[in-house]
């Protein structure tokens, strides 16, 4: 080897390491260019109109054959046409709607289906992270169309994302089903199916942090989007410029704070504009906490970035859709927060604080579409 080229290669390499290191000797990261790049806009599929198909698929666990015909009439009542998967009427070990090869062909065939216009999602549970190395994410940007769904479906609404098409966390056909689409929760995602997209004003929260953001709406159910962080073909959360949405249901509270420190640990937050906390149900008290939001907020001071606390979005009773892959703005302020999808279609006002005192689910059920309870009924 050259000596005066190792020399070179020997200080650079020198400078570098030194570059990493603090006065008192600690590492830091490395600032490499082009590590963190904004996450860009997605496409907005086409609203639907009267007549367009839905496809409504089992991407997890099982649903009973019930509940989906019955969101099926709920379909045909909106004005559009259901089309139910091949494969929800399979069962693999006890749970699952079929093999993961099984369930991921129900979404490709709706994928490549010109006719379908939106998927939607029977129920979450567990399951969708099998079906990711399955899916062609050219597939999903080749035909931007609704996929609808919240819980563990959140792995797929990455995957929609990182593809660059938008999708709706919302309402599924077993929560459908249970309330014969009559809920708000359901009416919301009808009307903003049809092109009525919701600005939500939200109540004051006392551990809300003010401020405005913009950014690309991220996230969802923590416990399956964590382990997404890294995953390259999926991980939307080490893109710039994020807004970052959390839900939970029936984890205690140290998982929940051991999730939000591997997100930061994996240099997440650096990237994250905004935060929006959802709902926390059942969330254990094994921590001294007032609640799941006074603890993610004492973490969350040290970012000089809005939080709104208290969305009703996730497991409880009310579950407003979100336009993930979106850009949003919010705006947290000393009476309450807004939240806007800077998208095409006729906006309307939402006040939130007049629909979460309507019961629509039970906490078993709730605890059951989670999959933290499996039951077929």
């Amino acid at each position: 080897m050259d000596i005066k080229k190792f020399g070179t290669f020997s200080a650079i390499a020198a400078l570098c390491i030194l570059s990493a290191c603090s006065d008192d000797g600690s590492t830091s990261a490395i600032d490499w260019p082009g590590e963190s790049t904004p996450l860009a806009e997605c496409t907005m599929p086409a609203f639907l109109k009267k007549g367009d198909k839905v496809a409504l698929i089992s991407p997890s666990y099982t649903t009973p054959d019930s509940n989906i015909q019955k969101t099926a009439d709920v379909i045909k009542e909106w004005g559009f046409t259901p089309v139910i998967g091949k494969n929800v009427d399979k069962l693999e070990a006890g749970k699952y709607a079929g093999t993961a090869e099984e369930r991921a062909k129900d979404f490709i065939t709706a994928l490549k289906d010109t006719s379908i216009k939106a998927i939607l999602a029977n129920r979450g549970g567990y399951g969708t992270i099998q079906l990711v190395d399955l899916i062609d994410p050219k597939l999903v940007k080749k035909n931007p169309k609704w996929l609808i769904g919240y819980s563990d479906i959140t792995t797929l609404h990455a995957m929609q994302t990182k593809a660059g098409v938008m999708s709706i966390h919302g309402t599924m056909s077993s929560s459908i089903a249970k309330t014969a689409g009559k809920d708000d929760n359901s009416t919301l995602l009808r009307d903003l199916l049809k092109g009525e997209v919701p600005t939500y004003k939200v109540p004051k929260h006392k551990y809300n942090q003010k401020g405005k953001a913009e950014g690309i709406l991220v996230g969802g159910n923590m416990t399956t989007f964590v382990p997404l962080i890294g995953a390259s073909d999926i991980d939307v959360f080490q893109n710039d410029g994020i807004i970052l949405f959390m839900e939970e249901i029936g984890e205690n509270l140290r998982n929940i704070d051991r999730m939000f420190h591997s997100i930061e640990l994996h240099g997440v937050m650096e990237n994250v504009r905004g935060v929006i906390l959802g709902e926390f149900v059942d969330s254990g008290t094994d921590l001294d906490y007032e609640s799941t939001e006074a603890m993610l907020s004492s973490y969350l001071k040290k970012y000089d970035i809005p939080v709104m606390c208290g969305f009703p979005a996730g497991h409880d009773d009310v579950n407003l859709p979100l336009v993930m892959g979106a850009k949003v703005k919010m705006d947290v302020n000393d009476n309450g927060a807004t939240l806007a999808f800077d998208i095409s279609g006729e906006k309307k006002e939402v006040d939130t604080d007049k629909l979460t005192n309507k019961t629509t689910l039970s906490k078993a059920i709730r605890l059951m579409l989670s999959g933290k309870v499996f039951n077929i009924e």
